[in-house]
């Protein structure tokens, strides 16, 4: 067998755990596996790195263990800003139906479901809002829409608004938009609805938001005729302020606003950040227009997507919870389902949307991220015994009925700074490494290069201990053939004559034994008598049976 060559010997120095001890940076190896026998100071070297290097696992794996807890901690902070825009403020009059509109056909289908009405009750009722009951032979309509109901017989913005400023230069209705709400036919300011650009103030305090004046219109309110959840016994304005991409839930959310008096509503604008799975359950999922979740086959066609809200969510679970169990939704829901009608209105949507409500049974996770308003209100009474009979002649109206009727509302920021609430991570994977670099220094004095060393010491070993036994089996069987090879051929030097190949290229001899075959790989030995030669080429002897 031949001698191990440089290469594999420098290949197996490297591979021996000695050599690799005295080389590596790790600590202590050196003392451990260095020349000499067992001793006293070698063992007590073992077993200060093996307590090193457990020392160092234990704490890496609680490193990991806390890292996979996923923690956060929330950061408050202030900020300023020289521009802010404007939120939504969406308004809605507790009455829901004026009573002028209210016709013997809205009665007839509507009577039962909105007021608690029995047919019989309908002419005292009529007569109650000073109408007349209905004619002989009246006919009902075929069919009726609840949604035309409220749009027709709600509360309009014209007669409601007296007066409008916003920064100190005039509005009007047209910067409001209609939205229906579960209080009926509201209107929204500032909505950015159809892409229209988003109001801003660049000043904060009295005068630079919005300042409206508003006439609720008592006489145009229902009377009560019997007590149930939907009568409504106040007076007065509800107020939402939210942001332009949250659907407003007044009548969960809103502001009550009191005629007799000014209300004074000082913002101030919060931005929060959280944080989604594992670290925190926040969702950024988004919303088609309907508020329905995107549909997740890849191969359907995309649809246009809002961004996710909390409310949002709320109203296509509330959505998608009525059109189940009563197949159709309220004039308010969103979405292709028809909207129901006065009886499945009383017997199926109010009381879904109202057990649904006390169970809580959405599971909604707060959004990503999101905007809200901070509110402080204050208010004063209006008008003044001076000013009653200015604002009387103003508005053409009787001072009673202003004090009654009439309410102004002020909406502005506080300051043009604004608060941020952000959750972050308590523990990043750079701190994670930071701190796994730091206990690798601490207890085996190691980086991530001695890591490296270590698994090019393990490539070694493999390549020298795995490889190198299949390479050296291998050689040493091609060895063994070869050996017996040149031992067939020595028994039968004496028998070969010399020969000399002349012009032919093959020449074989009777007296060598049958089937042996001389390669011009394999030299014979200096002493055999017989040399084969075919002028500058190599030559074959195929040893058979004569010819």
């Amino acid at each position: 067998m031949k001698p191990t060559s440089g290469p594999e010997e420098a290949r197996r120095s490297a591979s021996d755990i000695r050599v690799f001890a005295s080389n590596c940076s790790m600590h202590g190896l050196g003392h451990v596996f260095g020349p000499g026998s067992l001793s006293l100071r070698r063992g007590m070297w073992a077993a200060a790195v093996v307590l090193s290097v457990a020392t160092f696992l234990y704490q890496v794996a609680e490193r990991v263990r806390y890292y996979r807890e996923f923690h956060h901690q929330t950061a408050l902070d202030e900020r300023e800003s020289h521009r802010l825009v404007f939120p939504a403020v969406t308004l809605c009059n507790i009455n829901p139906l004026r009573r002028s509109r209210l016709t013997p056909n809205d009665l007839h289908w509507a009577g039962s479901a909105l007021l608690g009405l029995d047919p019989a009750e309908h002419p005292t009722f009529l007569r109650a809002l000073g109408r007349p009951p209905a004619p002989p032979g009246f006919m009902p309509s075929p069919t009726f829409d609840m949604a035309q109901l409220y749009a027709r017989a709600g509360h309009s913005l014209d007669d409601m608004l007296l007066d409008c400023r916003f920064r100190g230069e005039p509005c009007g209705p047209e910067n409001f938009t209609t939205i229906f709400t579960r209080m009926g036919k509201c209107y929204t300011f500032n909505s950015g609805a159809d892409g229209a650009e988003l109001l801003t103030t660049t000043r904060g305090g009295m005068g630079n938001g919005l300042d409206i004046m508003l006439d609720v219109q008592q006489e145009e309110y229902l009377p009560v005729w019997r007590d149930n959840e939907e009568t409504p016994f106040e007076v007065g304005i509800r107020v939402q302020i939210h942001s332009q991409e949250e659907p407003p839930i007044i009548d969960q959310l809103g502001l009550g606003v009191s005629p007799g008096y000014q209300t004074f509503v000082s913002c101030q604008q919060q931005q929060l950040s959280f944080l989604p799975p594992p670290w925190g359950d926040c969702s950024s999922a988004s919303l088609n227009p309907n508020y329905e979740p995107e549909p997740s086959d890849p191969l359907s066609s995309p649809s246009p997507s809002l961004p996710y809200t909390l409310m949002g969510c709320r109203l296509a679970c509330e959505t998608r919870y009525v059109a189940r169990k009563c197949g159709c939704r309220m004039m308010y829901m969103p979405g292709d389902a028809p909207v129901c009608s006065p009886q499945q209105y009383k017997n199926c949507a109010h009381p879904a949307i109202d057990a649904m409500l006390r169970k809580d049974s959405c599971a909604c996770p707060n959004p990503c991220a999101s905007t809200r308003y901070a509110k402080e209100l204050s208010m004063v009474r209006i008008p003044s015994r001076a000013a009653a009979r200015f604002l009387a002649r103003k508005l053409n109206r009787s001072e009673a009925y202003i004090a009654e009727n009439v309410l102004a509302l002020d909406i502005f920021f506080e300051a043009l700074n604004y608060e941020t609430v952000e959750q972050k991570k308590a523990y990043e994977m750079s701190e994670l490494l930071g701190d796994i670099g730091g206990q690798m220094g601490l207890f085996i004095g190691a980086s991530l290069l001695t890591i490296l060393e270590i698994l090019d010491y393990l490539c070694e070993v493999f390549r020298d201990k795995v490889l190198g036994y299949f390479w050296n089996r291998r050689h040493s069987q091609r060895h063994s053939s070869t050996n017996l090879l040149q031992e067939g051929l020595g028994s039968h030097r004496t028998q070969v004559p010399h020969l000399s190949l002349g012009p032919s290229p093959l020449l074989c001899s009777k007296d060598l034994p049958p089937l042996l075959v001389l390669s011009p790989r394999l030299s014979p030995p200096p002493t055999a008598p017989a040399t084969l030669s075919h002028g500058s080429r190599p030559a074959v002897c195929v040893l058979g049976a004569p010819p």
